[in-house]
């Protein structure tokens, strides 16, 4: 069962809602009651970097494939049944960026 700062594959639904496409996403909440868990989107472009994103080496640990960014402006809810795989963990260092971006994004 996946857990907070996992990394896994699911579909990632287009700001447009026309569609979506099987992305990284790192899991921020997996506290929701029911079946559902809240994921940050996870990129491997690495222009339009803004202030909420946060650069993360691909490493064994993660398991991402290549250098990318975690785009904390791009959030979802999605049921877990459409987890497709696990790739790692995020480490302990961009858990803690993520934490504090998360809070300025929202103004807490």
């Amino acid at each position: 069962m996946p857990k907070q700062w996992d990394i896994v594959l699911t579909p990632f639904p287009f700001t447009d809602l026309t569609g979506n496409k099987v992305r990284p996403v790192v899991i921020i909440s997996n506290k929701l009651k029911g079946d559902d868990v809240i994921v940050l989107f996870i990129s491997s472009v690495k222009k339009n970097i803004t202030n909420f994103d946060i650069k993360v080496k691909s490493s064994q640990e993660n398991g991402l494939k290549a250098d990318s960014v975690i785009k904390c402006s791009k959030i979802a809810t999605l049921e877990k049944k459409i987890i497709l795989g696990e790739l790692g963990t995020l480490e302990k260092e961009k858990q803690k960026e993520i934490s504090i971006r998360i809070k300025n994004l929202f103004d807490l």
